[in-house]
């Protein structure tokens, strides 16, 4: 890696602060125009007043609300987001442990999509004028119309209840029933992801078949599965690639729904919870968190397009 590259990599980085320090503004009021008392969820409507102003002095919502946000800035410049409400645990605690299931669910939801979208599309943008790639594209729409809770709930019936091939619900205590339980959570939320991409590569590999350095790598003799890889899907992955960071952001906000659906004790899961239970510091370390990994994926991002394209140079 070259000193420019090294230079761009430190910007984006820096460049990342700002952003952050917007993300933690907004969340700091938002959550606070949200309708409701946290002390009448914890303790109900009929609390007294001395209870309430207690539990409202030990969540530090009894202050006035400029030193609530500067006391937010400064523990969170510390990594200290304080404890749950609902728990009293620290929140970065919590965080640590729900964010190997949504890392784990992200990850297994990519694996499925390029498993689903690399072959269905490539064969869809050879064939785009067939019967086949005509049906293809059908689907690819019908599936991106289709909400993935419904697709999660089918599955669930027939795979779960009706067949018993999977679990439907929760997490297990093993690695294998940890990878076992994230099947169908995952191929739910591949599918909506792999239509987009299939239709996307349909396209850029019909076009790219006819343009002429494809025809002259055919005509040098050169196999055809290097100018498959090498001249056809290469060039395909610089848009792919776009539309698939894309869609990591997509399941970080999907895993809300579908960790609640599966019952995954995971990031989207918490933060249900905790909006729905006024959790302030819960609520304000998912966003956070979630916002740091979308910035962490735009930047690797970047840096594989230069992998990519060696035209796209990082500076």
């Amino acid at each position: 890696m070259s000193v420019k590259e090294i230079n761009y990599i430190l910007k984006r980085v820096l460049q990342m602060i700002p952003v952050l320090l917007l993300v933690m503004v907004l969340i700091f009021a938002l959550i606070r125009f949200i309708p409701g008392d946290p002390a009448d969820v914890m303790l109900g409507a009929r609390a007294t007043e001395e209870s309430r102003a207690m539990l409202h002095a030990k969540m530090g919502i009894d202050k006035p609300i400029y030193e609530q946000f500067f006391l937010f800035m400064k523990n969170c410049l510390r990594l200290d987001f304080g404890e749950s409400i609902l728990s009293g645990e620290p929140v970065s605690q919590i965080l640590a442990r729900r964010f190997q299931v949504t890392a784990s669910l992200t990850g297994m939801t990519a694996l499925f999509t390029m498993l689903l979208a690399l072959p269905i599309g490539y064969f869809s943008g050879v064939n785009k004028h067939n019967a086949a790639g005509k049906a293809i594209n059908t689907s690819a729409l019908v599936v991106m119309a289709v909400p993935a809770f419904w697709v999660g709930i089918l599955l669930m019936y027939f795979f779960g209840l009706k067949l018993h091939w999977f679990p439907i619900s929760g997490w297990g205590d093993t690695f294998g029933e940890h990878v076992w339980s994230l099947i169908l959570p995952a191929f739910t939320q591949s599918l909506g992801i792999s239509a987009l991409l299939i239709r996307n590569m349909q396209n850029e590999v019909a076009q790219i078949f006819t343009i002429d350095y494809v025809d002259f790598a055919r005509s040098k003799g050169l196999a055809p599965m290097r100018v498959r890889v090498w001249y056809i899907l290469r060039n395909v992955m610089i848009s792919t690639t776009t539309l698939f960071s894309i869609g990591i952001a997509s399941m970080l906000g999907g895993s809300v729904i579908i960790e609640t659906v599966f019952s995954l004790p995971g990031l989207g899961s918490l933060i249900m919870s905790s909006i729905l239970a006024r959790d302030y510091p819960a609520v304000q370390g998912c966003v956070i968190l979630f916002a740091v990994i979308i910035m962490a994926v735009n930047l690797l991002t970047d840096i594989l397009y230069s992998v990519l394209d060696p035209r796209v140079k990082l500076q």
